[in-house]
């Protein structure tokens, strides 16, 4: 019997892929931890405790007394924070993650989840359907993180038989969490705006093109590779995801279909160059070749959703 142990449980990607798990391998079986409360339904449904991942000795013990058999660790200070505190971003990013990897090496835990993301690529990358082994040269703080965390997760892959598996995530959307901080995050705010507001102020410039993926498919892909064949994997330190690709004018004009009266404003912030310095698509064929990860939600699925979804929590 799988026992996980979910790192930053009430994120973006953890309050929804602790659900999911705990579907599949049961409540009791799927422990949730995070450094503040997470959602009633998180904490309500299964195991939950308070937990900060820096605390090596505290992270040993949860381990240990539920029996964890795999981890996934989520937690992470986002691309747009990370360069406000760099320094602080870079000990929080990479010292959580050294002491999961020895905790696996330690007590000899059977797989490691830990996102990486297109920050990893800089501007020297190929921007357009950025190919999984290319140049990466990062440019910010978090980007640099993401990089060394893959090579940190190769090694220990190498050196010590720990199974580890990542993603470079695109920007993720969704409508269960607002944004936390990062670069891709217009995408999800314009939403909350659109109908809070019946107007926003997005921080890019309208023609921005940035990968893009719905959050149904990234946990899909996330639960779809932790269950892969592990002699089929080729990209250990992280596997390139492809969703959708958009610009803030594409999505603006596709909220624009179904509120005519929406309105968009652009005035981009620090964050403009950190979204120039990203690719405008992704080539994922390793990924499909290796465990068959395919999209499933095109602008137009997803737009329809979103604008549902928030809008029935806005009444509540």
């Amino acid at each position: 019997m799988e026992r996980i142990l979910i790192i930053g449980c009430a994120g973006q990607i953890g309050s929804e892929l602790t659900l999911e798990l705990r579907k599949i391998y049961g409540n009791s079986n799927v422990i949730a931890t995070d450094i503040k409360p997470a959602s009633n339904e998180i904490m309500e449904g299964g195991p939950f405790e308070i937990l900060d991942v820096l605390d090596s000795n505290r992270l040993f013990g949860t381990v240990s007394r539920n029996k964890v058999t795999q981890i996934y660790h989520l937690a992470a200070i986002l691309s747009g924070n990370a360069e406000k505190k760099p320094i602080a971003s870079w000990n929080i990013n990479m010292s959580s993650l050294l002491n999961v990897l020895e905790l696996a090496r330690e007590l000899e835990l059977k797989k490691v989840f830990w996102p990486s993301s297109i920050a990893v690529f800089g501007p020297t990358t190929p921007m357009i359907n950025t190919p999984q082994f290319t140049v990466m040269e990062p440019n910010t703080v978090y980007g640099i993180s993401k990089l060394a965390g893959e090579r940190w997760l190769e090694y220990y892959y190498r050196k010590f038989n720990i199974d580890c598996r990542s993603i470079r995530y695109p920007g993720l959307i969704s409508y269960k969490t607002e944004a936390g901080g990062g670069t891709t995050d217009y995408a999800v705010e314009i939403f909350y705006d659109a109908i809070r507001k019946g107007s926003y102020n997005c921080f890019l410039e309208k023609n921005t093109f940035l990968p893009m993926m719905f959050m149904p498919d990234a946990i899909r892909g996330t639960i779809n590779l932790m269950e892969a064949d592990s002699s089929k994997l080729t990209a250990r330190a992280g596997y390139n995801l492809s969703g959708i690709s958009f610009s803030p004018n594409e999505l603006y004009m596709e909220i624009k279909k179904h509120m005519p009266d929406f309105k968009i404003n652009y005035n981009p912030d620090y964050r403009q160059a950190i979204a120039d310095s990203w690719p405008t698509s992704i080539d994922d064929s390793v990924a499909r070749k290796d465990w068959g990860f395919t999209a499933q939600y095109d602008l137009a699925k997803m737009t329809e959703i979103m604008l549902k979804e928030i809008k029935k929590k806005a009444v509540t």
